[in-house]
């Protein structure tokens, strides 16, 4: 489990490194051939990671619940998102890896874990094969995101 949260906070620390010196401007604008945003993603993996988890076994999100319909599989930017927001959701991806090992290892998941079935074709049957998902998710997110700077 070490390896799976040390690949987690470094792909997290990977993503914020990437958009640390951008504006709110620049992080809302959708590139060309592309039908979401840098700041769709960071609340995207946000969202994801905790319907994966936390949702999957049961349990309160540990993020904003306006965020969810927001960024969730299938949504896309809606609107210009305001650098008080994009703070929050910068905040957040950190924080929730530090939530995540922390519950992890007070047991709180517990054995409620109710099976999914990932549109990548993956089936999630235990929050270790949530968390292991979650690092292929968001280390696609990122290379989604490297392209999409390039553009900006």
């Amino acid at each position: 489990m070490n390896f799976l949260f040390n690949t987690f906070r470094q792909t997290r620390k990977n993503i914020l490194e990437l958009v640390e010196d951008m504006s709110p401007e620049d992080l809302n604008k959708v590139p060309s051939g592309f039908n979401n945003n840098l700041i769709w993603h960071l609340g995207h993996v946000l969202v994801t990671q905790q319907l994966l988890t936390y949702g999957r076994c049961g349990l309160p999100f540990l993020i904003r619940d306006h965020w969810i319909p927001l960024y969730r599989k299938g949504s896309k930017p809606e609107a210009f998102v305001p650098l008080e927001e994009i703070e929050l959701i910068k905040k957040g991806i950190p924080m929730m890896v530090d939530e995540l090992i922390e519950d992890y290892y007070g047991k709180r998941f517990g054995k409620a874990f109710q099976p999914y079935e990932t549109s990548y074709g993956i089936p999630l049957n235990s929050i270790e094969d949530a968390i292991r998902f979650n690092n292929i998710h968001e280390a696609l997110h990122y290379g989604y995101m490297m392209s999409q700077r390039r553009l900006l």
